[in-house]
Parts: C-alpha cells; structure tokens; sequence
C-alpha cells in the first residue's frame, strides 16, 4: 500500500500469508485504507508448499518473508517452476532463497522486486551460494544490495539488508551496493530509519550515485573475481582511520594504575587488621 502511494496507479493486490492473525489484519488494512475488496485477493496458505496465484505475474513484488525458515525442501520441488532451473534448492533450514526464487518466478519482465533478508544470505555458501551464482551469472536479475541498521524490525535486532531484483535491468553491467547501516536514529530501545535516510537510499539508488564510505557500484567480473560473495564490505570501503596510539603514554598510565592499586590494597590491609581479619590477598 505504501508502494500504490508511490506509483499511484496500482488497481489491484495480491498477497499470501501463513499466520491466521497476519493474514486477517492484512485484509483488515486494505478495507480501512479505502481498497475495495474485489482489488484485492489475499490468501491464507503456506507461500512456499502451497503458493495460490499460479501463472500470474506482477510488475511490484515485495517481501519481509520470515528470516531463515525452516520449510521441507522437499525433492520433489525440483519439479517446480519455480526451482527447478537452479539445480538446486533451498536447505531445509533457511528458507530465504526459496522465497527469493518463488518472488522471481511471479515477476513480470517488466517488474521491479524487493526482498528484506538477512545478511547471510549475501554470503552463505554451499546451496545457497550456488543459487546466489546463477541469479548472477545466469539470469543477472540483481540490481542492488542496500544494508540496513541493526534493530530497525520489532521481533529481531539483527542487521539486515535489501535485494532488489529486475528482469530486464537498465544496468546491467554492474550491481549498486549501499551501506546504510550506520544512518538512523536511535529511539529508546530502536533504530528508526529517519526522512532524510530514506531518501539518501532512494536518491542514490535512482541515480546509481557512488559515494565515499557510502555506496558503489561493482562490475559483474568484480563480483566474480569474489565467488559471488556479496558482504556489503567487499565492494563499499567503510574503513575509519583511528588515531595512532602513543605507547609510551600508555605505559605511563598503567605504571600509574598500578601504584594506585598497592596504595588501596595498603589501605584495605589496614582495615583487616583493625577488624583482625585476614587480607582477601
């Protein structure tokens, strides 16, 4: 909804959650914000084992699925339309590129994807680091990698980050990484993505800027030349100088903290024995 916002011309919806509570809220959400229920078709069901819009596709897909699920990845998906190209699945106890591949598989050609995952998914290896490879150098469906703050969901304080996916994208030279991490707001117990954060991503994904300690865009070969490994760090130099530390100063102050020390325990010593009680040294 906050998407049809954006774009205005978005006449209908489609979702599918598992959670019965989710679920009715979401229909609830739609009614109250004025969308007629016959423009929407939200259904109750498991996305992955049990997916309910077979055959459409969508030009705006978006997601915050449930962060490494477990699902049955069951051998028989191999036969599936949606994974069956990738040679592999999903391991049965993170689900997060089976949700990325069932998103995909609904994408129009024409469409734009974003998915919030956590940031292993951006370097795990073995099944899923073969899926991250082909949608790389197979397909080249990856637009852009944008880190997130720590501790900007409720439920999970783990940093976490957005891939946004394109069939046909208008760079496809290169992949743009943004590492937002460190911009937010800390409200009592949460980080808060503040107006001026969210427009800098926006804004440098839109124009695909290259910032110092920001962003930057990385070459396919680039990527390659990393085993496909996307940890934001590898491509966006977010290393700080720290100041050179004078050892002798610290020499100093240890020397210091230790004279200190022998004279409380001279002073403790004292008092054990006016109490005439031994020394806890």
């Amino acid at each position: 909804m906050r998407i049809a916002r954006q774009v205005k011309e978005v006449s209908n919806y489609y979702g599918q959650e598992l959670n019965r509570t989710t679920y009715n809220l979401a229909r609830m959400n739609m009614i109250l914000h004025g969308v007629h229920y016959l423009n929407f078709d939200i259904r109750q069901e498991d996305t992955l084992e049990h997916p309910q819009h077979l055959g459409m596709t969508f030009e705006a897909v978006v997601a915050n699925p449930p962060f490494s699920a477990q699902w049955s990845a069951n051998p028989l998906f191999m036969s599936d339309d949606r994974f069956s190209q990738y040679g592999k699945l999903a391991p049965q106890s993170k689900a997060d590129f089976a949700f990325v591949q069932h998103m995909i598989h609904h994408l129009a050609d024409n469409g734009i994807m974003a998915v919030v995952l956590p940031h292993g998914v951006l370097f795990r290896g073995a099944a899923e680091g073969h899926i991250r490879r082909y949608l790389i150098e197979d397909k080249n469906y990856l637009d852009a990698v944008i880190g997130l703050p720590a501790n900007i969901f409720f439920g999970t304080s783990i940093p976490t980050c957005i891939l946004v996916f394109k069939k046909c994208r208008e760079h496809d030279d290169n992949i743009l990484f943004i590492d937002a991490s460190n911009h937010f707001e800390k409200i009592k117990n949460q980080n808060v993505l503040r107006d001026e954060d969210i427009d800098r991503i926006i804004d440098t994904y839109r124009e695909r800027k290259v910032a110092d300690k920001y962003s930057n865009t990385a070459t396919l070969a680039e990527v390659a030349e990393n085993d496909y490994n996307l940890n934001i760090p590898r491509y966006v130099d977010t290393f700080e100088e720290e100041e050179p530390i004078e050892l002798q100063a610290v020499s100093n102050e240890l020397k210091a903290l230790e004279q200190e020390l022998a004279a409380t325990d001279k002073t403790i010593a004292d008092f054990c024995q006016q109490l005439n009680i031994s020394t806890p040294f």
